[in-house]
């Protein structure tokens, strides 16, 4: 197998392995699905130009952070031209539940999503690392340019003011 093969494998792992949560992290910054679409694409031509040497043990806090980057401009220019809202955030399938499951699943699902944009922007993106990309703190840290520290101080306010927020609703 020549490098440019070797290249094209590892970089078709990558899409295959992280493209689902960059989706999900760009449309979360971005407010659009075909923005989130367009950056995600975009993080990936930018991966074609780097060497997996380069990446070896990183490659998931590069991707974020390229795709953090793109997302927050295109946010900006988005912005500029038209106003965004929650209700544009991309939604994933799920697997088939009765209508009943889903409509319950999709009610809470959409309170949490109300409950998280109420928190104040650096804890919505680290909730969002978190647990819609999975990342850890260090990943976290080194995407978002916050301390470990500061990472945890955020994640353990949002789920302290998430978990008062459920209590009330219950």
């Amino acid at each position: 197998m020549d490098d440019h093969e070797a290249t094209s494998d590892w970089v078709m792992a990558a899409v295959a392995r992280h493209g689902p949560a960059l989706a999900r992290y760009a449309a979360s910054i971005t407010g659009s699905e075909d923005a989130a679409s367009d950056v995600v694409q975009d993080t990936f031509l930018r991966l074609c130009e780097q060497s997996p040497q380069r990446l070896d043990g990183c490659l998931a806090e590069w991707l974020f952070t390229v795709c953090r980057n793109r997302a927050i401009d295109v946010r900006r220019k988005l912005q500029r031209m038209t106003p965004t809202s929650d209700d544009e955030l991309a939604r994933q399938p799920g697997a088939e539940l009765d209508p009943a499951e889903a409509a319950v699943r999709d009610e809470a699902a959409d309170l949490v999503r109300h409950w998280v944009a109420l928190l104040p922007s650096q804890q919505q993106e680290v909730v969002r690392l978190k647990f819609q990309a999975g990342l850890s703190y260090m990943e976290i840290s080194r995407v978002t340019g916050l301390s470990v520290g500061n990472v945890g101080f955020l994640l353990h306010s949002a789920m302290k003011t998430l978990r008062l927020r459920a209590a009330r609703s219950t």
